[in-house]
């Protein structure tokens, strides 16, 4: 099984730099076929396999590498509902002490929310400090802004408000409820935990669907996942031009160290300040699983890696990783709030906004809030964009062009965005195990 994920990990970390290579040989042949007046060249190459079939003249397109990203993708999103539910129900069922679960879940909150509150500060200040250096000053490109993904602006105490459905069937047919499922699955794991005898057949049947998904998602990620990644990875830099690159390159680059700063340093600081324990043995340990992450941009994707690293090498407890993790996986997203300071503060700039440190301010708690409720899949921390942006007013003509802008070019920041949360979770895996007694130092140390 060892040398399975560690070729996983190798497969995927090959997809990663393939995508990337292939796709910036691609751009460069786009660039150097518009220049050369050959541009019905290029279209017949993106229509073959780039082209979004979903959009105007599609019909005319066979989009081959958008086809199998998006069949991935879709397949991650079929499993997110099940896997929270289930992994989180068995968890809680399963817990020895069911008394210790308040204390539990109060630490494991406090933590969560820690991170959070330091991500959004540090990247807020970092992001000030390059606007007040002035290298968020750009010229946006012309675009269209009719067909950008966009979401109601809502008051984001909301998000508090929708973590109790009042219907358990519609929360199941949309990955948008996120919130709404771990609570029901609260439910189901700790009236389970309660009756135990009485609740058997329903274990039995919630551990069958577990091996069920657990051998879809070994299925997804072992024979499908390094095929994706190369088209996905490799689609995002043939698709959009110099054009777009140029203006969102320093965004691009400056979201990424921010992000990779901070997996280096808030976390490992975090383990040794709260446990004693040696933080480079976390880094060096946890090190595949950030990097199939980036890869795979799924917080879902990830948790069986995840899961298997913490318990077998991180020496953490299989009861509290089975309850941390599926619940970091929904909630914990502070690589997203890292990136909505870098992303608004671009927006804004680049749209002539003077932005201000309490701006940044309200900006940091919108941000916490709708993060907790963002699905565990790409594309869905960028969409929050709108949300926050409509939270400061910032709605205007060139706003929304900037944040198209992000929007397509939102795969490479994604990479270590996704990096920041899921090591996170690991973090805080860690730092609950070893304050609960429950974590392994031999297996940690070895």
């Amino acid at each position: 099984m060892e040398k399975t994920k560690k070729t996983i990990v190798k497969k995927i970390t090959i997809a990663l730099f393939s995508g990337i290579i292939v796709g910036m040989v691609f751009l460069l042949a786009r660039e150097f076929l518009i220049l050369n007046n050959k541009e019905n060249i290029w279209k017949i190459i993106e229509r073959i396999f780039f082209h979004d079939i979903t959009q105007d003249n599609g019909l005319l397109s066979i989009g081959i590498f958008y086809i199998i990203g998006q069949l991935f993708m879709k397949g991650l999103q079929l499993a997110i509902v099940p896997l929270v539910l289930v992994s989180l129900s068995l968890s809680l069922c399963s817990m020895s002490n069911p008394e210790r679960l308040g204390k539990v879940t109060g630490k494991t909150f406090t933590i969560f929310l820690s991170f959070y509150i330091i991500s959004a500060f540090l990247g807020a200040s970092f992001a000030y400090l390059i606007k007040i250096l002035g290298w968020f000053s750009v010229e946006l490109p012309v675009t269209n802004t009719l067909n950008i993904v966009t979401m109601e602006s809502t008051n984001p105490f909301i998000t508090i408000l929708n973590a109790v459905p009042d219907n358990i069937f519609s929360i199941m047919s949309t990955n948008t409820s996120i919130l709404a499922v771990v609570f029901i699955a609260t439910i189901i794991g700790l009236t389970m935990n309660t009756l135990r005898e009485v609740t058997l057949p329903v274990k039995r049947v919630l551990e069958g669907l577990n091996e069920m998904i657990r051998i879809y998602m070994d299925f997804l990620i072992n024979k499908v996942s390094p095929i994706a990644m190369f088209c996905m990875i490799c689609r995002t830099f043939a698709t959009y031009g110099i054009e777009y690159l140029k203006p969102a390159l320093v965004w691009i680059i400056l979201t990424i160290f921010i992000c990779l700063v901070l997996v280096v340093t808030i976390y490992p600081i975090g383990i040794w300040i709260v446990t004693k324990l040696n933080p480079f043995i976390f880094i060096k340990k946890i090190f595949k699983v950030g990097i199939f992450a980036a890869a795979t941009q799924s917080s879902a994707a990830t948790l069986p890696l995840n899961r298997k690293v913490c318990i077998e090498e991180l020496g953490c407890s299989n009861e509290l990783t089975d309850f941390i993790l599926p619940t970091g996986m929904t909630i914990n997203m502070n690589g997203t709030t890292v990136m909505h300071m870098m992303a608004i503060t671009f927006i804004a700039t680049s749209a002539g906004i003077d932005i201000q440190p309490s701006q940044l301010l309200l900006a940091g708690f919108i941000s916490i809030c709708t993060a907790m409720g963002t699905p565990a899949i790409p594309v869905a921390g960028t969409t929050m964009i709108f949300a926050v942006l409509n939270g400061l007013g910032f709605t205007s003509e060139l706003c929304m062009i900037g944040y198209a802008l992000v929007l397509a070019m939102n795969y490479p920041p994604g990479m270590a965005v996704i990096t920041l949360n899921v090591i996170g979770d690991a973090a805080t895996n860690v730092i609950v195990c070893s304050k609960e007694g429950e974590l392994n130092k031999k297996v940690y140390y070895n």
